[in-house]
């Protein structure tokens, strides 16, 4: 596989076996007995990236059906559908090894089980159970997809800080179908303290899932100016749900400021925002107005630092040697291309810019010409 500065999905393409025969990646597991069949050296690569690239859509599943998971539940195929995505990940990650993320998608695997066994009613707790361990998830295939790929220490840290969650998600599911559950936590019962303080629509987080759901639709077009203004329009609706309400107008302040930096894509956006605003919408509802940015939406707000002008003082005999420290480098995205060239020209004019391409081109001329002297 090749490496170049940007970052973009994995081409979506078939796997051809060694009888010539062409697969997706989960029919290629069923093909291969259940992922039992060795993988060669030179295919291994390449589907490596088929994998990832499947189970971001299965997150992708896994993410909106959490996100709406009172309705989810009232819709035996919707639920289906989710279990289905834990299942195909879990196989992938069976035939190529990854243990933490076979567990991890298996977990979720048999709490969906339990939704599609029983009638389960559905309250904030759950869905901040469920969303966490759809976190875990998340992170170890964003692992996997980073330049070390998945490190089995930092995959046993990850497990390890998990499995509290998993192990309550799993005891508040048999609670719930036993017809109990712990409708307490420690946080709504902190907050439940506050609620005179705090004056809300009554509906507050139902219409604050609804601009969400608005908000991810946006966030799967396309990367513009103008699209990135849109989102002024929801932010400033979210706002106007939480007057009065500080904590919440900065949180909003800040996803709006990290949506306005184009240096972000709405691909590292979409996650984080939606995530940290529904948590937050959910905290506020059960009257906890303690919420704030996440380190990670925080990061996204940061603008490079710009290069030094004219107008900067110059500094003293003391801080000179400071002057001659360079800034650290951002780290420069990366795409992984197969070594096909229709598919790797297709994935590059995705990624790059007008005037990328036309250095690129300058760069494979001169290449050319080279090669045939």
């Amino acid at each position: 596989a090749l490496l170049l500065d940007l970052a973009t999905p994995v081409l979506k393409t078939s796997v051809v076996t060694s009888t010539g025969v062409a697969f997706s990646f989960s029919e290629y597991i069923n093909h291969s007995d259940a992922g039992k069949t060795v993988v060669d050296a030179g295919n291994q690569q390449r589907i490596l990236g088929y994998f990832i690239e499947e189970a971001k859509e299965h997150l992708d599943t896994l993410e909106k059906g959490i996100l709406e998971l009172r309705a989810v539940v009232k819709d035996p195929e919707r639920v289906n559908e989710m279990f289905r995505a834990a299942h195909s990940v879990k196989g992938g990650a069976a035939m190529l090894g990854f243990e933490s993320i076979q567990k991890t998608s298996h977990r979720l695997e048999d709490s969906f089980k339990i939704l599609k066994e029983n009638e389960i009613n559905v309250d904030r707790k759950l869905e901040t159970l469920f969303l966490r361990s759809y976190d875990t998830l998340k992170d170890l295939i964003e692992q996997l997809q980073g330049p070390f790929g998945l490190r089995e220490d930092e995959a046993a840290k990850t497990m390890q800080a998990a499995e509290p969650n998993f192990a309550q998600l799993q005891t508040y599911l048999n609670g719930l179908v036993s017809g109990g559950g712990d409708s307490a936590t420690p946080v709504v019962a902190v907050a439940d303290q506050a609620k005179p303080q705090i004056k809300l629509p009554q509906n507050f987080a139902t219409q604050v899932m609804e601009i969400l759901k608005q908000m991810l639709q946006l966030f799967k077009q396309e990367e513009t100016p103008a699209n990135r203004q849109k989102f002024q329009a929801y932010c400033k609706r979210l706002a106007q749900l939480g007057t009065g309400i500080k904590p919440w107008q900065e949180l909003i302040q800040v996803s709006y400021k990290a949506i306005a930096n184009p240096k972000n894509s709405f691909q590292t956006l979409a996650p984080v925002i939606i995530k940290e605003l529904k948590q937050a919408s959910d905290a506020v509802q059960a009257g906890n107005s303690k919420v704030a940015a996440s380190p990670a939406l925080q990061k996204l707000v940061a603008v490079p630092v710009a290069k030094p002008t004219v107008e900067s003082p110059p500094p003293s005999k003391e801080t000179a040697p400071a002057k001659a420290t360079p800034a650290t480098p951002a780290t420069p995205k990366q795409i992984t291309l197969t070594v096909e060239p229709r598919a790797a020209a297709k994935a590059i004019v995705q990624a790059f810019d007008k005037a990328q391409l036309l250095q690129l081109v300058k760069i494979l001329v001169q290449a050319t010409k080279q090669a045939n002297k």
